[in-house]
């Protein structure tokens, strides 16, 4: 039995995460001054900061088109008996959708609603890797997916406010004194949607210790086999700060440390650091 799972470059795997799980992307499209780039490939997060900080439009992203998943999908349905693809959530994106309707065209092509984004959609698609490795059926894997989406534990705090601001997801007023009172506020994905879900005051670092702390300190049943710190190309000593906060507060056996692709970069701009994991 040989199963292949691909994913939305929302997933923010590294590269050799990817190379290690055989994990292969479809990219998103980013929308910068009118042209369309693919994610990962032909623009980076980078690219769309130096372009803010120059003075141009935010730029936006795009899902896969029906199309591009039948390219990707007809790669694949005949080399394996089965692929498993894991999309970026059905309510921030269309790719859900399109990726569905791609693959009515093929009987051994499955589409996995992560009901989540950036790394949390990442920890699925290498829970479908290492399940198809075990020989686990392909519908046995989806069907644990499904009951594993709601346990994945996804959030981020942000630095800056300049991005959610132009963006239309906060107001100018909140954004100018978020950045007068030093507030950093953490977003975290609850039933397939992001939300609010505390705020933190003072250095971003402190904030940084803090959060993980929050998320971690006496929490039971954690699964301890890894944990994503993901990043927007944040200053190294607030990941470091991350680092060794995680390891204070809870014992994984791996810590990835991921940066950030252009969707999350996108919506939420430099600075940006999450933990990403799961519980039992």
């Amino acid at each position: 039995m040989s199963i292949k799972i691909t994913a939305d470059s929302t997933c923010d795997l590294s590269p050799e995460l990817l190379a290690r799980y055989d994990i292969t992307l479809a990219p998103l499209a980013v929308i910068m001054d009118g042209k369309s780039y693919l994610d990962g490939i032909e623009i980076t997060p980078q690219d769309i900061f130096a372009h803010v900080e120059k003075g141009g439009a935010l730029c936006s992203t795009s899902a896969v088109n029906v199309d591009g998943y039948r390219e990707l999908f007809s790669r694949y349905a005949g080399e394996y008996d089965d692929v498993i693809h894991i999309s970026l959530g059905s309510l921030f994106s269309a790719c859900y959708q399109n990726a569905s309707i791609a693959a009515a065209h093929f009987p051994n092509v499955h589409v996995v609603n992560s009901m989540n984004l950036s790394t949390g959609q990442g920890h699925l698609a290498i829970e479908a890797a290492q399940l198809a490795r075990e020989g686990v059926a392909a519908m046995e894997i989806c069907s644990r997916l499904n009951a594993m989406r709601n346990r994945v534990q996804a959030s981020f705090i942000l630095d800056r406010l300049d991005y959610m601001q132009k963006g239309g997801r906060c107001s100018s007023v909140v954004a100018l004194g978020g950045k007068l009172l030093k507030i950093k506020p953490c977003i975290a994905v609850r039933d397939g949607a992001m939300g609010i879900a505390d705020k933190y005051r003072g250095k971003f670092e402190k904030c940084v210790e803090k959060y993980v702390k929050d998320c971690l300190k006496d929490r039971k049943y954690l699964r301890q086999d890894r944990i994503f710190i993901t990043h927007t190309c944040s200053d190294p000593e607030a990941v470091r700060v991350a680092r060794e906060a995680v390891k204070k507060y809870a014992d994984f056996a791996e810590i990835h440390e991921t940066v950030a692709g252009c969707t999350v970069s996108c919506h939420c701009g430099p600075g940006t650091l999450g933990i990403l994991f799961i519980t039992q």
